[in-house]
């Protein structure tokens, strides 16, 4: 891991009243450059060839002859004909000679090797290096290790498939899409080889993956992403902050639920089994008598994050939950950066947000103000690594 001092080092040598903002150009990149906007810093996308339009063309920024933004919001960009070219040595210089604080969020992770991030990306970072590897799934500590260390709940593993006594989701990644899942559901053993050797056949999971795959008990029940912020350099007010919730659309589960049953029965056997790939979110917001919890949660998870990994969770953070026909809290996924539904959120803000700092609060908006506040405070030492 590179050291924290180094990064501070770095980030000391900026021109801090032309501080700009970047993330990789994909997931909630727009979120973090609509709520850099919002708090006056200038943006940087870091794109990749074949899908940049988005950010070069659609969302680039105009500004006025005061510099004030009248339209979009990417003010420069660089593509690469792949995102992990972010970790060649010349393409972090240039994030650093343009005083560059870099967000980190999935796709930076999942499409640059964790070690390298780690230990070879010299950009400061807004938010906890050392917990995106905590995302991992099967890793020595990966989340679901960490949730056990906060003792906080989350749906029980099966070990061995023949266990299967009732509804689980087994859980392993797509053979094709990269980034997305293999999951599928069976409410016995005999369910679990027929779909599994189903998907294998079709190509959606490999042999391979399933030997590895996590099997959950399934819980039924409504899926709340809470977007989250702990703030280090907060110290008159609650560290803690519950700025909005979100849910998704998945495909193509979402179309199988809007079948009525006699239709359901006629599928085929390549439609028979939704897959999960995510593909929207949705605003929710919850009942006011269980946001206790929520806080429960959220303070346990910091605190055992900062126990295992000093020094903690920093800046935005989600967990994904279900809510049972009891009302209990399940954590199925966490993620140590922004989250990939934030989105749905950006310029309006988030409900929680918006309530507590009483205008439009996104989780973008609300990483740019921290910055803000850390570097008029004279802290942002505290807010990178």
């Amino acid at each position: 891991m590179i050291d924290r001092k180094e990064i501070i080092e770095i980030a000391e040598s900026y021109y801090t009243d032309n501080i700009k903002i970047g993330a990789v150009a994909s997931h909630s990149g727009l979120d973090v450059y609509d709520g850099a906007i919002e708090e006056g810093f200038e943006t940087f996308a870091i794109c990749q060839s074949g899908r940049e339009k988005t950010y070069t063309e659609y969302f680039k920024s105009k500004r006025d002859a005061d510099n004030n933004v009248v339209r979009g919001i990417v003010d420069d960009y660089a593509v690469y004909d792949r995102f992990d070219e972010i970790l060649r040595p010349e393409n972090q210089k240039k994030l650093v000679d343009e005083n560059i604080l870099f967000v980190p969020n999935r796709s930076f992770t999942s499409y640059c090797d964790i070690d390298a991030v780690e230990n070879d990306f010299r950009v400061p970072m807004v938010g906890s290096r050392n917990m995106l590897r905590s995302e991992e799934r099967g890793l020595d500590q990966d989340y679901y290790w960490l949730l056990e260390k906060a003792g906080l709940p989350f749906p029980e593993r099966i070990t061995d498939p023949e266990d299967i006594d009732e509804l689980v989701m087994v859980k392993l990644p797509h053979a094709v899409k990269k980034l997305e899942r293999g999951f599928f559901t069976a409410g016995t053993y005999s369910e679990y080889v027929e779909k599994s050797e189903s998907l294998i056949k079709q190509g959606v999971i490999t042999r391979e993956a399933l030997k590895e795959a996590r099997i959950e008990r399934y819980i039924i029940g409504p899926v709340f992403n809470f977007d989250l912020f702990y703030s280090p350099i907060e110290e008159e007010m609650s560290k803690t902050e519950l700025l909005g919730i979100d849910w998704r659309f998945e495909t193509s589960l979402d179309g199988h639920v809007r079948l009525p049953a006699p239709q359901q029965m006629t599928l085929a056997e390549h439609q028979l089994t939704p897959e999960y790939t995510v593909c929207g979110h949705n605003s929710a917001t919850l009942r006011e008598s269980l946001l206790e919890e929520v806080f429960k949660l959220s303070e346990a998870y910091i605190k055992a994050s900062k126990e295992y990994y000093d020094p903690g969770v920093i800046g935005p953070f989600c967990l994904q939950t279900c809510i049972d026909k009891d009302l209990n809290f399940y954590i199925y996924d966490v993620a140590p950066r922004v989250g990939g539904g934030t989105n749905v959120h950006m310029s309006v803000g988030h409900p929680y947000g918006n309530t507590l700092w009483r205008k439009p609060m996104s989780t973008g908006r609300r990483v740019a103000l921290e910055v803000r506040r850390a570097i008029e405070s004279g802290q942002l030492d505290k807010i990178i690594t």
